[in-house]
């Protein structure tokens, strides 16, 4: 089984942060799509964590699906090239104050 470690962030938030880029509000599912990548890709080159992490659809323990801004897998095979262990303080600190994150990333499993 196939995980992340990394921060969630919920459809509601990167939809905001689009809106805040200036994207249009989303009319359809493939519009909201494309906002959210917009907003993930925003959110991680304006924290400089971009080149080292990764954008995945992830699961809670409880089953919910979330997104998910990856900095390690355990899939070795990952092409991202992802790491395959959590990330140094120095790395994923920068995220969270704009995720409004505490703590170190965890570890979620992969849809």
């Amino acid at each position: 089984m196939v995980k992340y470690c990394g921060y969630l962030v919920g459809e509601g938030w990167l939809l905001q942060r689009g809106i805040e880029l200036g994207i249009n509000p989303p009319e359809t599912r493939e519009d909201e799509i494309g906002t959210i990548l917009a907003a993930s890709s925003n959110a991680r080159l304006v924290t400089g964590v971009y080149t080292y992490t990764s954008f995945r659809l992830v699961k809670t323990p409880k089953g919910k699906v979330f997104w998910c801004i990856a900095f390690a897998s355990n899939d070795a095979c990952d092409s991202k090239g992802l790491p395959t262990s959590r990330p140094s303080e120095a790395k994923y600190k920068r995220l969270q104050e704009p995720l409004q994150k505490a703590g170190p990333p965890r570890w979620f499993q992969a849809c």
